[in-house]
């Protein structure tokens, strides 16, 4: 351009449009930088926020790990108590055995003695009133010492009084019907 093009209308409106380019130019790289920043922030809150979610992640993990093993040890304890308990049930149960084996030893013997029982007062009943029956007096000239006398006598009766014994083997006898 010559120097009558540059003062003529015509080039005004090209330098107003060049330097409206250059402002339009400047106004897409604010607005580019500005959505790069944005951008750049963007990425960095969200790597915070993977962060925390990371950490939290591994808490959660750690916390869960952390009440396995207190359940873990519960329960093992738990076990241990219900083995205890296991072997006094069984011990438990041996000697109620026992004991019902003994109770029906001890109801036969009382069965036995009121057998007896009621033998020697039958028999001391129709000794009294002549009805014996045709039975014989053993007493002796003595008036005592007799077969009856001795049944009844107290210090002749320790040979019934024994231990009763009885062994879970014999209980398990017993009660296997």
């Amino acid at each position: 351009m010559n120097k009558t093009e540059l003062g003529s209308p015509t080039s005004n409106s090209s330098v107003s449009t060049i330097g409206s380019q250059n402002s339009g130019l400047e106004s897409d790289l604010r607005q580019r930088d500005l959505l790069d920043e944005r951008k750049r922030k963007r990425k960095q809150s969200n790597r915070e926020s993977a962060r925390r979610s990371r950490m939290r992640k591994q808490q959660h993990l750690d916390d869960l790990a952390a009440q396995v093993a207190h359940l873990r040890k519960e329960n093992g304890h738990i076990v241990a108590g219900i083995a205890v308990t296991t072997e006094h049930y069984v011990t438990i149960e041996a000697e109620n055995s026992i004991l019902r084996a003994q109770l029906l030893e001890l109801n036969h013997r009382l069965d036995s003695l009121n057998e007896i029982v009621d033998f020697v007062e039958s028999s001391s009943l129709e000794m009294e009133t002549g009805q014996g029956g045709g039975l014989i007096d053993y007493s002796g000239p003595s008036g005592g010492g007799g077969f009856y006398d001795g049944l009844m006598n107290t210090l002749n009766l320790g040979f019934y009084n024994q231990p009763i014994m009885a062994s879970a083997s014999t209980a398990g006898d017993v009660f296997n019907c």
